[in-house]
């Protein structure tokens, strides 16, 4: 750490610049250098450093120096990637792609049989390179020498002794031996007769021994002894044959590395997995047709465990990503992305996948957009709000429109995976101005998707949304002719049923679930009576906390205790007893023998006694009597000038805020009346002309009347009963005006003007106090609707 410290120090200073930062140390075994994770300082990329002390190590220097040209000169996928480097009198950097040795996972025995044959097949293509094309021999194959990237593919690096055969002047030939544990690793020819022995045997030799030790120490944790060597402990049967071949003794018959990636290739062979077909298969994915595309996702849906996280990190989910937006991958690809996407942390996600994701909701192409709406529960979590309601939701909001269906209904069901990330105001107003259009849609499919998903956003609606809104929706997609949006309708009214007020539930709800009762389809008819419960129990729980009456007390007027004489009963509850006690009570209470004034002159008051000196009081007015029949009369008199206005959404939230008139326009005619079919010309009734006699109730003079009116016009039901007629000075004197109770063929008529009649010379007669024959209920009642 201290060399570490004064060669920064150095750079500073005097060095020329070298863009990266040095991290942690990273344990190495058996090399020059020393391994530190890094970052670019531009844009704090990842990167690996190897570090070579020159004061130090100054007899190996040519090595390094061999090392850093041999990167620079020979590129292949397989050969560690570089940077940058930098050289001085005191140190010499190599920046590199970000590795990890090899070493640590074959000491923790983290790779799988499948994955170490994967990366053997990467190092074996790797050396046939080397080898045959570049004609050099590397000379230091081990594992201290392979490193893995971040995408999990093996790399071939420790290039100190890498040598073209093709110099005489090699590096290999005079500094091979100075390579750590190089006698451990070393030939037997090389062993024998030095290094120059490469020159008299294949180029080849060297490496191919070299690999046949580094399959032993793959598949045995690193660990390789003298007498080991050869052994089959560990290897994979199928290798044996191949395997013993490389690590013949006699150089000339010695396997090159190329046969042996031959013979492993072979049907059949060792090197005929599912992980080697997909990494050659996945670089050109693109290029691929759709059979092919297929074949290969199957494949790699199957070796999905098998595979390293990183290698689909890194190498495969790029490739899919490309091959979605720009080839034409289709639904299968971007479903096996997602499938990747579960494996990145979110940072990762965030930088790789959600990019991709924004610019494809801009794509036009309606295979991505439902592509992308099918596969929307994989990746909501992973999005933020600000992206959904910012960059997502108003290209998604074009699929509400489509001329295709599937991507309308595809559309409306994904609104119930992004509601969550959407803002309040976006809910409440572009949402729903769209759900308005899908729910006048021509495909009754979506029509019926769009009632569901209201019922199950209507939480997430604000409060004032949900009344006036949902009511009108769900009321009108009753009257939708396909069966199955009347149901859902009906069941997103229970569902719903806790958000609306009580006034609601029994004025515009329950009234709008009647005529469900009697659908034609059963299905209908049943959840209708189900829906219908919810909302009567609810309803009646709601009055039962009601108070019994919101009209004052009858008492509320006494003064001193004393109760004003009401001709009412207390104890009397039933609907009719009110009428009649009122006429007993007044005939019991009068007193008195009944007169008839001569010439039909109306009958007067007794007059007072008073002295002849006391001049009459001519201030003194009419007594004012009341009693319940009087009482009834005013509490029947109907309105002088009844209106009759029609009550709709838009003019019951006519106080709504400025905004919600868009909305209003988007929903369209969901008032009352048009569930209702009511009219459009309401005409008040004429007022009726009130009852008013000046006096006292004079049942006996109105009964009078009723019968004299039979041959003028026939009574309502429930007054045709035959009654006797009272004849009597006080009855034929009486001249009464016309009064009505309601209007209509209903209505009750209280008296009609007669003309006076003169009383003829009889003697009068009493009241018949009998009751007559009852009246049924049912009578009684349509008189009194």
């Amino acid at each position: 750490m201290d060399f570490l410290k004064s060669a920064v120090a150095s750079a500073i200073s005097k060095a020329p610049p070298f863009p990266y930062t040095f991290g942690e140390r990273v344990d190495l075994d058996q090399s020059i250098w020393t391994l530190h994770n890094g970052a670019k300082r531009e844009d704090g990329s990842n990167c690996s450093i190897f570090a070579f002390d020159v004061v130090a190590n100054k007899s190996r220097l040519p090595l390094a120096r061999n090392a850093v040209r041999k990167l620079k000169t020979l590129r292949h996928p397989g050969i560690i990637r570089l940077l940058d480097s930098v050289e001085t009198e005191t140190y010499i950097y190599i920046a590199t792609e970000r590795i990890t040795p090899l070493a640590w996972h074959v000491r923790r025995k983290s790779l799988s049989v499948e994955t170490s044959k994967w990366g053997l097949f990467t190092v074996a293509n790797t050396l046939k390179f080397v080898n045959d094309e570049a004609s050099s021999v590397h000379g230091n194959v081990r594992v201290s020498s392979i490193f893995t990237s971040e995408s999990g593919e093996w790399k071939l690096g420790g290039l100190d002794v890498l040598s073209s055969m093709k110099d005489d002047e090699a590096v290999i030939y005079t500094y091979g031996s100075m390579v750590p544990d190089s006698g451990r690793y070393a030939s037997p020819e090389v062993s024998r007769a030095g290094w120059d022995a490469i020159k008299r045997n294949p180029v080849f030799a060297i490496d191919s021994y070299d690999f046949g030790l580094l399959i032993f120490e793959v598949f045995n944790n690193g660990t390789l002894g003298m007498e080991q060597v050869g052994q089959t402990r560990n290897v994979p049967p199928s290798m044996h044959q191949t395997y013993k071949k490389l690590l013949n003794v006699n150089p000339k018959v010695r396997l090159s590395v190329s046969n042996f990636l031959e013979q492993g290739r072979r049907s059949g062979g060792f090197f005929e997995t599912p992980l080697i077909r997909l990494s050659e298969g996945i670089e050109s994915l693109g290029l691929k047709s759709d059979g092919e595309r297929e074949d290969l996702l199957g494949q790699l849906n199957e070796a999905f465990d098998d595979f390293p996280d990183e290698f689909f990190k890194m190498k495969v989910l790029p490739e899919l990503l490309k091959s979605v937006e720009y080839g034409g991958g289709g639904p299968k690809v971007f479903a096996t992305v997602m499938k990747i996407g579960s494996k990145l942390s979110d940072d990762e996600y965030d930088s790789r996948i959600t990019p991709v994701i924004v610019r494809l909701f801009a794509n036009p192409d309606r295979g991505i957009r439902v592509c992308l709406l099918d596969n929307l529960h994989l990746m909501i979590d992973r999005l933020s709000p600000k992206i959904v309601t910012d960059k997502i939701f108003p290209q998604m909001v074009t699929g509400f429109t489509d001329i295709a269906p599937i991507v309308r209904e595809q559309t409306v069901k994904a609104v119930l995976t992004i509601i969550t990330k959407l803002s309040e105001r976006t809910i409440n107003g572009d949402l729903l101005k769209y759900l308005a259009k899908t729910s006048n849609d021509e495909q009754p499919g979506i029509r019926t998707n769009t009632t569901i998903c209201l019922g199950k956003v209507a939480r997430n609606l604000g409060v004032n949304t949900r009344q006036k809104v949902l009511i009108a929706a769900f009321t009108r997609s009753l009257r939708d002719p396909f069966v199955h949006a009347r149901n859902a309708a009906l069941q997103a009214l229970a569902a719903t049923s806790d958000l609306f007020p009580e006034d609601d539930c029994a004025s515009r709800i329950l009234p709008a679930l009647c005529p469900s009762l009697l659908d034609k389809e059963k299905l209908i008819r049943d959840q209708a009576n189900k829906t219908l419960d919810v909302y009567v129990t609810r309803v009646r729980k709601h009055g039962s906390t009601m108070p019994d009456t919101v009209l004052p007390r009858p008492n509320a007027g006494a003064v001193n205790g004393a109760i004003p004489r009401m001709g009412t009963p207390q104890n009397d509850t039933s609907w009719a007893g009110w009428a009649i006690s009122s006429f007993t009570n007044k005939i019991a209470s009068a007193s008195g023998d009944m007169q008839s004034k001569p010439n039909g002159a109306p009958v007067s008051a007794p007059r007072e006694t008073r002295p002849s000196s006391v001049p009459p009081d001519t201030t003194r007015s009419a007594p004012i009597s009341s009693s319940a029949s009087t009482l009834h009369r005013q509490a029947l008199k109907p309105p002088s000038a009844p209106v009759f206005t029609r009550t709709t959404t838009d003019q019951f939230f006519g106080d709504a805020q400025a905004e919600d008139d868009e909305l209003d326009e988007a929903w369209g005619n969901l008032d009352e009346d048009s569930f209702f079919d009511a009219p459009s010309d309401l005409r008040p009734l004429e007022p009726a002309s009130t009852f008013d006699d000046g006096g006292e109730p004079d049942f006996a003079g109105w009964l009078s009347a009723q019968s004299q009116a039979k041959s003028k016009a026939p009574l309502p039901k429930g007054l045709t009963k035959a009654s006797n007629t009272i004849n009597g000075p006080l009855a034929k004197a009486r001249v009464t005006t016309t009064g009505s109770v309601g209007s209509g063929s209903g209505a009750m008529k209280l008296g009609t003007t007669t003309p006076a009649v003169r009383p003829k010379a009889v003697a009068p007669q009493r009241i018949d106090m009998k009751p007559k024959e009852t009246l049924g209920d049912d009578e009684w009642g349509d008189a009194w609707d």
